[in-house]
């Protein structure tokens, strides 16, 4: 199956490559005309350090007529290359969030429902098979009554590799743009689609680092606070807070607290296996489970039937909804209002 993956601005980009790059099952070609030429960890030099066959335009990966496309753009840039993919007729997996303002989700929504093709979210945190068991043990009620819930994505400041995500022009913002809507996505999944009713968020740009001024103004905390109708509470912390000595790159929690149990859920568990020499550094590997792989398993076999790929383009808006509250009630100081849609 011809796959093709449209920019390499996203700093998953190179781990969705290396990890299609291993399937025989895939001819990948790709294109990144949007990169500076002089950086070496995108465009052309990139494409030709995971000798992948590369186009010097979006058009001309698309003429190719790719069955599926992973676009891995700038934020604000995902509306055009998901309009663009879809009209070629390709099933599309979109990075997160899908979009930085509704106009655009709706609108992505809507080509993709007129191609007829799929339209995913880049959510790879729902397939995790611990995730999986604490959701069904809310669902059958061994756990009982879900009361709150606290989630927790925080990770290195991504601008450290890509500039691109403290100017909001392309970014849509800071952390809470980029943060909030993993467990915003999570929560969707718990409560089966139930939307909170308001949205309350405090930020500050604090853990930006002294000589990043391109940070300037962006945020790098966030706690948001969301009321659902049910009366449940639930509280993201989703900041830019890991320094370079932290043993994972990013990290994502939940703690669960119900009528009967308090459940915890971590979804990269740094796991300590020995010490390099002769510096005698602590060695951390990564959890077993390799998420980005099994969504984009799910997304490939859905690619590749016809059948519907979850998380959706809907699901995508939901969270984007939140976030967008969030920023509206950085402006007010007051809590956002959520009508039911």
């Amino acid at each position: 199956m011809k796959v093709a993956v449209l920019s390499f601005a996203h700093v998953h980009a190179a781990a969705y490559l290396q990890l299609l790059c291993e399937r025989p099952d895939i001819e990948l070609i790709t294109a990144d005309p949007d990169a500076d030429p002089t950086d070496s960890t995108r465009g052309q030099a990139l494409a030709d350090e995971l000798g992948v066959s590369y186009r010097s335009s979006y058009e001309a990966a698309l003429a190719e007529q790719p069955r599926a496309v992973i676009i891995t753009s700038e934020n604000t840039r995902h509306r055009h290359l998901v309009e663009q993919a879809a009209a070629a007729g390709a099933h599309i997996l979109c990075e997160k969030p899908l979009a930085t303002t509704e106009l655009d989700a709706l609108a992505m929504i809507e080509a993709c429902e007129k191609a007829r093709v799929s339209l995913m979210t880049a959510y790879p945190v729902r397939f995790h098979p611990a995730f999986a068991a604490l959701r069904h043990s809310l669902t059958d009620g061994s756990l009982g009554r879900l009361l709150s819930v606290h989630g927790v994505n925080n990770s290195s400041p991504p601008a450290l590799e890509r500039s691109w995500f403290t100017d909001p022009a392309l970014s849509g913002g800071g952390a809470v743009m980029d943060h909030t809507v993993h467990i915003a996505d999570l929560l969707d999944v718990l409560l089966d689609g139930e939307q909170p009713t308001h949205v309350y968020a405090v930020a500050n740009d604090r853990l930006s680092p002294a000589q990043d001024k391109a940070a300037e103004g962006v945020e790098t905390a966030g706690l948001i606070t969301l009321t659902y109708p049910r009366g449940l509470v639930a509280t993201i912390d989703c900041s830019w807070s890991h320094p370079a000595t932290h043993p994972t790159w990013g990290g994502l929690t939940l703690t669960c607290v119900t009528d009967r149990a308090l459940a915890e859920f971590d979804a990269f568990p740094p796991l300590l296996t020995g010490y390099n020499t002769p510096q005698a550094a602590p060695r951390w590997e990564p959890s077993a489970t390799d998420l980005n792989a099994a969504m984009l398993n799910s997304f490939l076999t859905a690619a590749r039937t016809g059948q519907r790929a979850h998380p959706d383009g809907h699901a995508g808006l939901r969270t984007l909804r939140v976030v967008l509250a969030a920023y509206e009630s950085l402006v007010t100081g007051q809590p956002a209002t959520l009508t039911a849609s």
